[in-house]
């Protein structure tokens, strides 16, 4: 098993040259050349959720995992019309005590805040096939909190989004990236299937499901770099 698992977070137009985490923000247009380009080589585009039997060796073939991190709004208006267009799903991470917000813990940072799906954006997405997975209740830092904090971040933002949402979370994404094995077992506690993190790879067998490795998509990644990227071992570094 070698899945690539992308990782984006906003779909939209790029903010000014010198704006702090410019390069989590993917133009549109380079979105859309880059699931032209794994249709063209053949790849089916999956949630987490349609990626599961991937995962636990069930089935195999050309597959590559999308997910997107935090529940943009713009996700929803300009990634979702091409991931339909070439028939691929996938995960959008919610922070479920901030639906309808904007992304405030980047405020003090200087990042532009941008509006965050609505309830009726998160419906929308999930009628499209897609699939929604929890990043925390407030898109907290797991590793400042106690444990019984930590767990109620984790655990209750399944609840909050399956109650608000009518649908099954089963995935979860650590915010930031950071977690230890404290927080791996949460998420397991808590009825995740899954987790996903910020470390650099593709996940291949025998990989912790609760600490799933993806392939980071920034601003400035042309066509060439991610052809690389998907297609060599340019992103399976294993960080000690």
């Amino acid at each position: 098993m070698n899945i690539p698992i992308l990782m984006y977070h906003q779909i939209d137009l790029p903010p000014a040259r010198g704006t702090p985490l410019r390069g989590l923000v993917v133009s549109p247009g380079s979105f859309s050349r880059q699931m032209s380009f794994l249709k063209y080589l053949g790849y089916q585009g999956m949630s987490m959720r349609d990626l599961e039997p991937y995962l636990k060796g069930a089935r195999q073939g050309r597959v590559v995992g999308i997910t997107f991190d935090d529940g943009y709004q713009n996700n929803v208006r300009n990634a979702l019309p091409i991931l339909k267009k070439h028939g691929f799903t996938a995960t959008c991470y919610a922070v479920s005590n901030m639906i309808g917000g904007v992304n405030s813990w980047d405020r003090d940072i200087g990042v532009e805040q941008k509006p965050l799906m609505t309830t009726q954006d998160w419906r929308t997405w999930l009628q499209a096939g897609m699939d929604v997975g929890s990043h925390t209740r407030t898109h907290a830092d797991l590793t400042q909190l106690k444990s019984p904090d930590a767990f109620d971040q984790i655990a209750e933002s399944k609840q909050e989004l399956e109650n608000s949402l009518g649908c099954e979370v089963r995935h979860f994404c650590y915010p930031y990236g950071r977690f230890d094995s404290t927080h791996r077992h949460m998420a397991q506690q808590a009825g995740y299937i899954s987790a996903t993190t910020t470390q650099r790879g593709r996940v291949q067998s025998g990989d912790d499901p609760y600490a799933l490795r993806r392939i980071f998509v920034a601003r400035a990644a042309h066509l060439g770099l991610f052809a690389v990227k998907i297609m060599t071992g340019y992103d399976n570094r294993r960080d000690k």
